[in-house]
């Protein structure tokens, strides 16, 4: 009946956005932390809050490595599925080992791969398609440990023939074969992308041969398994206490974690989060950030950093950087934090059409997420529909991280009362720093939302921590537009 409820009012939003709108509202990107992807974080966690995501289709294939693929018996098991969530998975993932989730109809070699097996199964091939070995089912499901092994087991079977490649030149070396022990070394650099440890040794031993056209080696994830059990646990515990509101200790639980794998950008990207919506110490942030954009990382770290930068530049003045910033983000990875903030972008430029485009988006990707739908009923709101929205509003009053969205909703439908209210949980407990609260303090106070309540004596006072650093719009005019040297 819930699952029915809520679909039933995303179909509504969804067609709620192809109408236009005059009404240019901001609304307030919110969500963040959790890595960027805790939407509705704020209510405690649990052990398996999900961390190491592992990149489902998100992963081309590559001609010298390997596939999985996953053929799922049915949606239920796909949303339900130990496979979504692996470090093993995800490590391997960036190393040539491209993960594949598919309906047996939608790929031409399926019969192939699958054989006489009964769905759910778990394949891993070579590039072009040759089957390897399998995972059958048990019960019905699939174990993630079953299909890590499946992967682990083929991987180190080709380490050990490139560990053995590496011998073979050392002892060509040796024995005075100088251009053997090259060409040997060359062809374990090739396969840098499957082994860049082996890579990196072989590099260095071609560097002493006097070669020197050899382009650096990034280091390899520990995918070593007892080793990245513990980071993968550290970082869940480091994620329950960020729920929990225990910002400080989450950081030391992720930096701790970071450090047992500096090749590892997961570890990063929620400790960067965490220092920009959490804590509001968006120097280190932005430090944190920008060492995810210079090292190999996955698609999703990508597009958290160039979010969150995005997002500080915006509020720094510089907005059309931020802009920039934050189109790189979602053409990285599709990200429903940086999709609410396009929304917000647009919508304070006058231009509703656009922000109503990217709340679409935003609800697309999970249209059930309690969240996404309080954002999106801000916009139902701004559009006339405001007793459908103040359901919305009044069946998610509970919800910690959507305190400002609610408010923005109360303040549309006139109720000055709860607005303040709901802005003054947001503010006092909801965020725990004053320097995030200086910077949520101004974005209200620029906000089209709040226009009713812009003048009000108790919004001013709620507000007077404002940073300054946005400028407050003249009446009927988008909130950066009042700007001319932005």
């Amino acid at each position: 009946m819930k699952t029915q409820i809520y679909r039933s009012i995303a179909v509504a939003l969804l067609a709620l956005f192809f109408a236009q709108s005059s009404f240019a509202t901001c609304g307030g990107g919110g969500g963040g932390g959790g890595g960027g992807m805790a939407n509705s974080g704020g209510s405690g966690g649990g052990s398996n809050a999900p961390v190491y995501i592992v990149p489902w289709n998100k992963t081309p294939p590559s001609a010298s490595g390997l596939v999985l693929y996953w053929f799922p018996a049915s949606q239920k098991e796909i949303d339900n599925s130990s496979l979504k969530q692996s470090r093993l998975l995800y490590g391997y993932a960036s190393q040539c080992v491209s993960m594949q989730a598919a309906k047996a109809e939608q790929l031409a070699n399926a019969d192939k791969l699958i054989g006489e097996s009964k769905l759910p199964v778990a394949v891993l091939a070579k590039a072009d398609g040759t089957p390897i070995n399998k995972v059958e089912n048990t019960n019905g499901k699939l174990k993630v440990t079953d299909v890590e092994k499946l992967v682990e087991t083929e991987m180190n079977q080709r380490k050990s023939a490139v560990s053995g490649q590496l011998k073979d030149a050392a002892d060509k070396a040796k024995a005075g074969d100088k251009d053997g022990a090259i060409a040997i070394y060359k062809s374990v650099v090739e396969q840098k992308c499957m082994f860049k440890k082996e890579a990196g040794d072989a590099a260095k031993e071609l560097k002493k041969l006097g070669v020197t056209d050899i382009a650096s080696i990034p280091p390899a994830m520990i995918l070593e398994r007892r080793q990245s059990a513990i980071i993968e646990r550290t970082m869940k515990q480091g994620l329950i206490a960020e729920l929990n509101a225990q910002y400080v200790a989450a950081n030391k639980l992720y930096m701790r974690a970071h450090l047992m794998d500096p090749a590892d950008p997961v570890p990063l990207r929620f400790l960067g989060e965490n220092y920009r919506h959490n804590i509001g110490a968006w120097d280190k942030a932005r430090e944190v950030f920008n060492q995810i954009l210079e090292m190999p990382a996955d698609s999703l770290s990508r597009s958290v950093a160039l979010h969150g930068l995005g997002k500080m530049t915006i509020h720094d003045g510089e907005f059309k950087k931020g802009l920039s910033l934050m189109e790189q983000a979602v053409a990285e990875y599709p990200l429903a934090l940086a999709y609410r903030n396009l929304a917000v972008y647009w919508n304070s430029e006058g231009q509703p059409s656009k922000g109503n485009e990217y709340t679409e988006k935003a609800l697309a990707l999970d249209p059930k997420d309690p969240y996404n739908l309080v954002f999106a009923a801000v916009f139902m709101a701004a559009n006339g529909k405001k007793e459908e929205a103040l359901k919305i509003a009044r069946a998610n009053k509970n919800l910690m991280p959507a305190s400002y969205n609610l408010a923005a909703i109360f303040a549309q439908n006139g109720q000055r009362d709860k607005a303040l209210q709901m802005l003054r949980r947001h503010f006092y407990q909801y965020e725990r720093y004053q320097s995030v609260r200086a910077k949520e303090m101004m974005e209200a106070r620029v906000d089209a939302v709040f226009e009713s309540i812009r003048t009000d004596r108790d919004f001013v006072a709620l507000t007077r921590n404002a940073d300054g650093r946005l400028p407050i719009p003249m009446k009927g005019m988008p909130a950066t537009q009042a700007s001319p040297n932005r």
